[in-house]
């Protein structure tokens, strides 16, 4: 194995000759050549947008020290607590939840694979850590632990990794919806046309791609760091920067807590481009590309999972889906999503604002409402996309159900949109009348 180029702290620097740019500031290491060239990002690399221009009461040295001191803690908690990490191996299942969790969590678990899995109340009933806790979980259910003699200390180490280096500011892009994407995953690989094919390999690299799909990210979109001249969007040419991003970002980690460290070079560099491959097809700008390409194989009837390239396709559709299936869940559930998401698009609208930028699509909380940006994103992004994947399943339960979830969906925004514009119709004429009651009144 060849050895690694770092970067010292602070080699790539900021440019920023915009004055009315937001503020960034840089963290932590930069950049990381492995065996095969391949560029990582090291945590902490990341130039963060500075939210405290919003929030002035923030210190960052305060908000750095806690996120150590909980990592450390975090894994100490392990560490003594848990039997399995103290070598004490159960000579039966492997039980990855202590006793310090509450029996609902466990209970949760046992269900893990079915499609109304509230991950909210699982993240609260985890104190947190659910994506920790799914993916131990996952990763024992599916005998990934075994088949790979993953060393549990360092599996566990890269995702409390992982957890932590989502920004759990971000109201919609953070651990939870990870954890939320890694459980739909699960459920997609269970698919009878996909399962049989699948092996071990493509079962981790389905669930650690979904895990750390958007890892690091900075609750703002590619847009509004190109016209800020971010330094990740110069790195990244402007093409699929945040991507591009996320996967370097969980090359690094996987290097850092050498978890495939005893696994063959060869293996390992093709680990990392799988998984890039995976990632960087969740960049909503590629939706056309897979869509087209998805109908292509379909009607052709030409898709065969016995060829390697063919599974890995499936995958990186099934990925897509994972990540973008919200509104195929039960409504409760759909709409705390929608509003979290919208909550994240109209911050970074108030930031362009601030800093006297145009404000992007869908970003303007005075003209974009939650009902119409989710009929806008059920009806172009997700219905085509999860047509494709119906036909490939061939209706499934599991397909039948989500599809009946987002037609329901669809038909509540619907009507929420509609009485939203009745109230602001009323509204208008109530202020026309008084203002014609009020012109009366002056001419007697």
């Amino acid at each position: 194995m060849s050895c690694l180029m770092v970067e010292r702290r602070g080699a790539i620097s900021f440019d920023n000759p915009d004055q009315n740019a937001p503020c960034v500031r840089m963290l932590g290491n930069a950049r990381v050549r492995g065996q095969a060239g391949l560029l990582s990002e090291r945590r902490g690399s990341y130039p963060v947008i500075d939210f405290r221009l919003l929030n002035t009461t923030s210190h960052s040295g305060e908000i750095g020290t806690k996120k150590r001191v909980k990592r450390l803690l975090s894994f100490q908690r392990y560490f003594h607590a848990s039997r399995l990490l103290r070598g004490i191996v159960p000579q039966t299942c492997l039980h990855l939840l202590d006793e310090d969790y509450l029996g609902q969590a466990r209970h949760m678990l046992s269900k893990v694979g079915r499609w109304n899995f509230d991950i909210f109340l699982f993240d609260r009933l985890t104190n947190g850590n659910s994506l920790v806790t799914l993916l131990c979980h996952l990763f024992n259910l599916h005998g990934l632990i075994h088949h790979f003699q993953l060393d549990m200390v360092k599996l566990h180490r890269f995702l409390v990794m992982i957890q932590e280096d989502y920004h759990s500011q971000n109201p919609y892009h953070n651990a939870v919806h990870a954890a939320d994407v890694t459980q739909a995953m699960h459920c997609y690989l269970k698919e009878p046309k996909l399962a049989r094919f699948l092996t071990p390999l493509d079962i981790m690299l389905g669930l650690t791609a979904a895990a750390a799909h958007d890892v690091d990210h900075p609750g703002v979109n590619q847009p509004f760091l190109i016209k800020t001249k971010h330094h990740l969007a110069s790195l990244y040419q402007n093409i699929s920067v945040l991507e591009n991003h996320h996967w370097r970002s969980t090359v690094g980690m996987l290097r850092e807590s050498g978890l495939l460290a005893h696994l063959p070079v060869e293996m390992i560099q093709d680990i990392e481009q799988q998984l890039g491959s995976l990632i960087l097809a969740t960049d909503i700008s590629r939706q056309n590309e897979f869509l087209t390409r998805m109908k292509t194989h379909l009607d052709n009837r030409d898709l065969s999972l016995e060829d390697a390239d063919h599974k890995h396709f499936i995958l990186q559709i099934a990925l897509k889906c994972a990540d973008i299936c919200n509104p195929c869940r039960v409504w409760n559930m759909s709409k705390q999503w929608s509003e979290k998401v919208c909550e994240e698009f109209y911050r970074q609208g108030d930031l362009e604002q601030r800093f006297h930028f145009e404000v992007s699509p869908l970003c303007n909380q005075q003209k974009d409402t939650v009902p119409s940006i989710q009929i806008g994103f059920m009806s172009y992004i997700v219905e085509p996309l999860f047509v494709e994947w119906s036909r490939f399943t061939e209706n499934t339960p599991l397909t039948i159900t989500m599809m009946s979830h987002l037609c329901k969906n669809k038909a509540r925004w619907r009507g929420l949109l509609l009485k939203q514009h009745n109230s602001e119709d009323n509204s208008a004429q109530l202020n026309e009348d008084k203002s014609r009651i009020s012109q009366e009144v002056e001419h007697q």
